[in-house]
């Protein structure tokens, strides 16, 4: 049995699509603005060109890291890994660093030498970790993609699309460490031989500029222009935004959020009505059902969701509690928002078959009282 939730007015069908690039004026050359934890595109503006995305590299590198090594663990900076151009952290060889400072250095400040480090703790050598980063991409379907180098640094092929950036954003949003370090405006990490306190700030702007912007990463060089990955926050509600090729950059994400949450509300779906069903060959006529609250989810402004209960007709002894007998699934557009299990309350045990002096006794009684009628 299926029915509709009623949770505001249907949306019409256009505004369930992403808006023409006309609509919003941005001078990066590729946008996209992208509900977090669905993965809609809310808007986009040629979306699917691969572009050099400069050091907005780093999240897969600082992703891969945080899969391949335990963040307490403490690195020594290869002597390979500090000759590098560019932004640095100030490692030098011999420099021991665990692999959560290193990680803050790589995002916050952008280090091209704490690029190199992570990818030669991880792998092999550059080329190796490549192979890894183009694979790891291929899992998250970002499929206009091709990694180089891990710093960001200009490269032959090193280029990305600008959806298949919000696809990674969305992928470091989901690791708590990263996402913590995203959005730190200011902080302490050790290194050195002994090590040193530094202090190090978030290139970000967008954390001082915006009111609920939680990262992420920055990205320039003369061939790629301004590129950047941010992610925010609004009443339960998280967006990841990408620009590439930008001017005003900071700018375009505003206007990117403000688009995306006028569009957006966060919806408690409700719970569905599974109080019982009848059992039968048990010791009860009845079992009592149970499921977990169902959770808030993010929807267009007015959209409804449509809630699908599966459940037999009766249940059969013996169940125990916590026994699965159902489920609930909630859908919205086509899309499956989620599916909750049914279980029974509690232990429903068997009768007991009686014994042939037993069912005679129940027989008699049985005659006894329909003779009396």
């Amino acid at each position: 049995m299926c029915k509709k939730t009623g949770i505001g007015l249907l949306l019409l069908f256009c505004l369930s699509l992403p808006i023409a690039a006309e609509a919003l004026p941005l001078s990066s050359a590729s946008a996209v603005v992208m509900e977090a934890e669905s993965g809609e595109v809310l808007y986009e503006k040629d979306a699917h060109t691969a572009r050099p995305m400069a050091s907005t590299t780093k999240l897969l590198t600082a992703l891969l890291t945080a899969e391949a090594l335990p963040l307490d663990r403490e690195l020594t900076v290869p002597a390979a890994a500090v000759a590098v151009e560019g932004s640095a952290l100030g490692l030098h060889a011999g420099d021991a660093i665990t692999v959560s400072d290193l990680l803050t250095g790589l995002l916050l400040v952008s280090g091209n030498d704490a690029a190199n480090t992570a990818a030669l703790s991880v792998a092999d050598s550059l080329p190796a970790f490549s192979d890894l980063m183009n694979a790891k991409a291929a899992t998250l379907g970002m499929r206009d993609s091709h990694f180089v180098t891990p710093s960001g640094l200009d490269a032959a092929g090193h280029s990305a699309s600008a959806y298949d950036m919000a696809l990674l954003g969305r992928a470091v949003l989901q690791n708590d460490f990263l996402r913590q370090v995203c959005a730190t405006k200011t902080t302490r990490v050790y290194f050195g031989a002994p090590k040193r306190e530094v202090w190090v700030s978030n290139h970000n702007r967008l954390l001082k500029l915006y009111d609920g912007c939680i990262g992420m990463k920055t990205g320039f060089t003369k061939r790629s222009g301004k590129c950047l990955v941010s992610a925010a926050e609004k009443n339960g509600v998280t967006v990841v935004a990408v620009t590439l090729n930008g001017g005003d950059y900071w700018n375009d994400h505003m206007k990117l959020y403000a688009h995306a949450f006028s569009i957006l509300e966060r919806v408690q779906l409700p719970t569905a009505e599974t109080a019982s069903l009848p059992a039968a060959g048990g010791m009860v006529d009845e079992a009592l059902l149970q499921m977990p609250t169902p959770p808030a989810v993010t929807l267009h402004t007015g959209e409804k969701s449509t809630m699908c209960v599966r459940l037999p007709r009766f249940l059969w002894a013996p169940l125990a509690a916590g026994e699965q007998v159902g489920s609930v699934t909630y859908t919205c557009g086509g899309r499956v928002l989620c599916t909750l299990p049914v279980t029974v309350a509690q232990d429903l045990p068997a009768r007991t078959p009686l014994s042939f002096w037993g069912r005679m006794r129940k027989t008699c009684r049985a005659l006894a009282t329909w003779i009396l009628k």
